[in-house]
C-alpha cells in the first residue's frame, strides 16, 4: 500500500546523490565518533552520578528538541542555508572541549549540549534530501547503500590512530570540516525547493500506519538497548567488543543485500523476519546463557537483523510514510526511540546488571520481540502492491524462459 503522490523530479547527478550518501554518513560517523569522546569526558570527570544523570538528559533532550526542532526550521529557511549554517556550527564546536575548562559540570554540559545540536539539528534536512532524491520503489537500493556507507566511514573514523584527548578532538573536528568541503560541491535541484504539504506533529502521531511501525521500532531498541549491559557483565567486554565488530561487517554487508530485497518484496516482510530471527536468538541465550554456539548464533542473526532495520528504520521507511508530504517531521519522530533507549542503557545499567539474571532478561527479549510482530501484522506495506506483484511476475517469466530453453 502507497499513497506517495508522483513526484515531478528532475534528473538526480550522481554526483548529487554522492554528496548527500556522503553528507549523511559523515553526520553518522562524526555522532558515533563523538559519542566515544563524550564517554571519555565523563569517565575522566568527577561528577557525582546525579550530576553525570543531568548532563546526560541534556545531551540527549538537545538530540531530540534539536531534532524536532530542525524538522519546522528546515521548512522555513532555505535548506542549502541551513544545512551550512548547522555544519559550520557542527565545526565549531567539536573544538570546544579543547578551548573551555573540562572540570564544571556547566562548561561539560554545554559541550555536551552543542555536540547534541551539531548531530540532532540538521539530521531531519539531510534525511528529507535523502527522500527527494528517491523514489518508494528504489529507495530500499539507496537506503542499504547509503547505510553500508556509514558503517565504512565509522570504521575508517574508529581506525584512525588519535594519541590523546587533543588529537581526538581535532580528528573530529577535521572529519566534520571534510563533511562540509563535500557538501559546497552540491548544486542544488530545483525540485528541492518546491513547495509541498508540511504536516503537522500531531497529525503524524494520529496516523495508523506510522503508530503500528514505530510501536515495533521501540520495542526493538528497548530489548537491543537494555540487554547490551547484561552481555557485558556476564560474557566481559573483550569478547562483546569482538562480537560487536563480527556484527558490524554482517550488518554493513546484509544493508545492501537487505536494501535490494526491500524493492522487490517490501519492507514489511523483511521487518516481520527480523523480528523473528532475533526473537530466536534471544530465545536461544535464554535457554543455553552459558554457552559459546549460542552467542555466536545470537551474534550472526543479530547482525543480519541491524542489516535489515538499520536502513528501514532509519533511512527508508519514515520517508515512505511521508507519501510525497515533507518527511522531516517523520525522520526526526523515527529517531527519538533511538536516542531514549541510549539514555536508558547509560542511566540504568547498574540497575539492569544487579537486578535483572542473564536467563530471564534474554527470556523476556524474546517475548517481547515476538510480541512486536503484533503491530506489524496490521501495518501496511509502504511498498506498492502494483511493483512487488510485477517484479514477482518478472521473476516467473525469466524463470520459464529458463525451463523452456532447457527443453528445446
Amino acid at each position: 500500500m502507497s499513497k506517495e503522490s508522483p513526484k515531478r523530479r528532475t534528473r538526480i547527478t550522481a554526483k548529487t546523490l554522492f554528496t548527500f550518501v556522503f553528507l549523511i554518513a559523515n553526520t553518522f560517523a562524526w555522532y558515533s565518533y563523538a559519542f566515544s569522546v563524550l564517554l571519555e569526558i565523563m569517565a575522566n570527570s568527577k561528577l557525582a552520578y546525579f550530576e553525570t544523570l543531568t548532563v546526560w538528559i541534556i545531551h540527549f533532550g538537545g538530540v531530540a528538541i534539536s531534532a524536532l526542532v530542525g524538522a519546522i526550521l528546515s521548512n522555513k529557511i532555505r535548506r542549502i542555508r541551513f544545512i551550512s549554517l548547522w555544519m559550520l556550527f557542527g565545526l565549531f564546536s567539536s573544538l570546544l572541549p579543547i578551548l573551555i575548562s573540562l572540570e564544571s559540570p556547566l562548561t561539560i554540559s554545554i559541550i555536551y549540549l552543542c555536540w547534541a545540536i551539531s548531530f540532532g539539528l540538521g539530521m531531519p534536512a539531510c534525511m528529507r534530501y535523502f527522500t527527494d532524491l528517491t523514489t518508494t520503489e528504489n529507495r530500499g537500493k539507496s537506503g542499504g547503500i547509503t547505510f553500508f556507507a556509514i558503517g565504512v566511514s565509522m570504521f575508517l573514523l574508529g581506525m584512525i590512530n588519535a594519541y590523546g584527548f587533543t588529537a581526538e578532538i581535532l580528528t573530529l573536528t577535521a572529519w566534520k570540516g571534510l563533511g562540509l568541503i563535500v557538501f559546497t560541491f552540491l548544486k542544488e535541484s530545483n525540485e528541492s525547493e518546491k513547495a509541498i504539504r508540511v504536516p503537522s506533529y500531531s497529525s503524524i502521531l494520529h496516523e495508523r500506519p506510522f503508530l503500528l511501525y514505530i510501536t515495533a521500532w521501540i520495542m526493538f531498541c528497548l530489548v537491543n538497548y537494555t540487554n547490551f549491559p547484561i552481555m557485558e557483565n556476564f560474557f566481559g567486554e573483550e569478547f562483546v567488543y569482538l562480537s560487536s565488530l563480527i556484527e558490524g561487517i554482517i550488518s554493513g554487508i546484509f544493508a545492501l543485500f537487505s536494501g535490494l530485497l526491500c524493492d522487490m518484496i517490501g519492507r514489511k516482510r523483511l521487518i516481520i523476519s527480523g523480528f523473528v530471527m532475533l526473537g530466536v536468538g534471544y530465545a536461544t541465550l535464554g535457554v543455553f546463557p552459558g554457552s559459546l554456539i549460542s552467542w555466536y548464533f545470537y551474534t550472526i542473526v543479530d547482525g543480519i537483523a541491524w542489516g535489515m532495520f538499520g536502513p528501514i528504520f532509519i533511512l527508508i521507511l519514515w520517508g515512505d510514510l511521508s507519501y510525497g508530504m515533507s518527511s522531516e517531521k517523520y525522520y526526526a519522530l523515527g529517531g527519538l526511540p533511538l536516542l531514549f533507549a541510549n539514555f536508558l542503557q547509560l542511566a540504568g545499567e547498574s540497575y539492569f546488571i544487579r537486578f535483572v539474571s542473564v536467563a530471564a532478561a534474554f527470556s523476556l527479549a524474546s517475548f517481547f520481540l515476538f510480541l512486536a510482530v503484533l503491530p506489524l501484522m496490521y501495518a501496511p506495506e509502504t511498498l506498492p502492491e502494483k511493483k512487488i506483484r510485477e517484479r514477482e511476475l518478472k521473476g516467473y517469466i525469466e524463470k520459464a524462459k529458463k525451463v523452456r530453453e532447457k527443453y528445446t
